[in-house]
């Protein structure tokens, strides 16, 4: 590229479109201005939500879909404080994001002046890297680096804080071809030798089980997971951000493991003699479903050194990867046969699955519903789950054979669904995008509406309504004596009238008769759409 006389405001915006990126989502304010007027000029498509927290997680959900590093925006101060949520959401889960932040004119920085903010000191704990910068000269590396940064490795956030008077400043321009990080050398290619030595454990093994984790939507290696599970004829268990890693129709594929997981998984990560962790830190949600691991070789493949044996002591550690390591493993692994260990894991799913309860007039049973759902849904859908009640009835009821399941899992952060979903949409516009969520999580997201029908982003809504904060009253039912305080969701509106007041057309579900109908009409709709679904205050978590 060559060098090009320009201000830094718009030297950024040729970086990220040197980057490849097509759609930015953010809120401006007056210390990110000359950037956005910059971007007016481009062919970027900028997507206005209504709280910078939700342009993070819409990146996120981009950013899942696509694969490559999504950028979010917001000004100085309050804006970017906002988006610290968002950014540990982000980091937690290993998602690339390149988030920019506007700040005060850099002489004013430290003097507590209007909307000044330490932001790159008060994200260090949720970033993978960050710059505030200084010198105009910087910016092109400094945009080339954080994009690099943000996507290889274990992917993560990176913030860059432009002062106000750098971008308006005049550089010569030119944008590097490539990058070079001294201390910043992912390793990718999975030693030869721990290879080996992964494969002689598996070629012993009699009972081996995969715990397929969210670092193979991070590798692109959901092929690679099926293929080498089939040639090797290993059981599948994941965690809950590798839901949907596995067709769930596999005859391998035994459900998602841990404290809301289901018995054939948990059972079989139990009592499995080799475990095969795959871009997994089983944390502590998955941890508490683990009691017999003591003698059992466990082999774990990641491409961040640190998160190997962090909760699992490692026996066989591989560090590389995951779908380079995974087709390392296919070249050297043969047709073996693991029938004995399948049909004992078959007999547990067989007597798993307790009975639906009919949930009492008035109401749905959520398990029902969601498997309704699930039947109906067109290849490709991708499901956002938000956090709480509604995370798990949705982790375990939904059956998706292609297409993806997305959660906070990480941060557990609410309000995560709605604007992940529209993100997720913008990346793939092709097919069905679906948020579920609880009513205590959608009154934190539903101005994103707005943004959804400013933008024309087709996604559909559906609202698990309890007028509880059911996860927490389910806590407070069991370990505090029934002595319910502040789980109460009195005075909230009525979602069908909301949906209609931003124009979206809505309906209520409160029997599970009327179920496959209001499906069909939510799915047959081209636009957004908000489907309401009656749940019992008292319902459990897990049914």
């Amino acid at each position: 590229m060559a060098s090009e006389r320009m201000t830094v405001a718009a030297a950024m915006v040729k970086a990220l479109q040197a980057e490849g990126i097509k759609v930015a989502f953010g809120y401006p304010g007056a210390a990110i201005c000359p950037f956005y007027d910059e971007l007016l000029k481009s062919d970027i498509r900028h997507i206005l939500v209504r709280h910078e927290a939700n342009g993070g997680h819409a990146a996120n959900g981009y950013a899942r879909i696509t694969g490559k590093p999504a950028v979010c925006i917001a000004t100085s101060g309050p804006g970017a404080t906002n988006l610290i949520t968002a950014i540990a959401t982000a980091y937690m889960d290993s998602i690339p994001m390149v988030i920019i932040t506007g700040q005060v004119n850099s002489e004013q920085i430290g003097r507590d002046v209007f909307q000044e903010a330490d932001i790159t000191g008060a994200a260090e704990p949720f970033v993978k890297h960050s710059y505030l910068v200084k010198n105009p000269n910087d910016v092109a590396v400094v945009f080339k680096n954080a994009f690099y940064i943000a996507g290889t490795g274990r992917p993560g956030p990176v913030l860059i804080d432009m002062p106000f008077d750098i971008q308006k400043m005049e550089i010569d321009f030119e944008y590097p071809d490539s990058v070079e990080i001294r201390s910043y050398k992912p390793s990718v290619e999975g030693n030869k030798l721990q290879v080996k030595r992964a494969v002689a454990a598996i070629e012993k093994s009699k009972k081996p089980l995969i715990c397929a984790g969210g670092g193979i939507f991070t590798a692109g290696a959901q092929g690679s997971l099926s293929k080498f599970a089939t040639i090797a004829d290993i059981p599948v268990v994941n965690t809950m951000m590798g839901m949907s890693s596995m067709p769930a129709d596999s005859p391998l594929f035994y459900g998602m493991i841990g404290m809301h997981g289901v018995s054939a998984a948990n059972y079989a990560i139990n009592h499995c003699d080799l475990l095969i962790l795959l871009g997994a830190r089983v944390g502590d949600r998955a941890v508490t479903a683990v009691n017999r691991l003591d003698g059992t070789t466990v082999i774990h493949i990641d491409v961040d050194p640190a998160e190997i044996g962090k909760n699992l002591a490692a026996t066989i550690p591989v560090v590389g990867d995951v779908k380079n390591i995974l087709n390392q493993l296919i070249a050297l692994c043969e047709n073996y046969d693991h029938y004995d260990w399948r049909k004992e894991l078959d007999e547990v799913k067989a007597t798993q699955d307790k009975p639906i309860v009919p949930a009492a007039p008035g109401f749905v049973n959520p398990k029902e519903f969601i498997r309704h759902l699930s039947a109906k849904l067109p290849a490709k859908t991708v499901v956002v789950a938000d956090v709480g009640q509604n995370q798990i009835w949705t982790c375990n009821n939904i059956a998706l054979k292609s297409g993806r399941f997305m959660t906070s899992g990480g941060m557990g952060t609410m309000g995560y669904s709605v604007p992940a979903a529209v993100g997720a949409k913008l990346a793939d516009e092709e097919n069905e995008v679906i948020a579920i969520c609880g009513d205590g999580s959608f009154q934190m997201q539903f101005m994103e509406l707005a943004t959804m029908m400013q933008h024309g982003v087709g996604v559909k809504v559906i609202v698990m309504t309890n007028n509880r904060l059911g996860m927490v009253r389910e806590v407070q039912t069991n370990a505090y004596g029934n002595r319910l305080t502040a789980v109460f969701l009195d005075g909230s509106p009525d979602f069908i009238k909301l949906a209609e007041a931003y124009s979206i057309p809505a309906q209520r579900v409160d029997d599970i008769s009327k179920a496959d109908k209001a499906i069909d009409d939510m799915l047959a709709a081209k636009g957004c759409y908000l489907l309401e679904v009656r749940v019992e205050e008292d319902q459990k978590t897990i049914l």
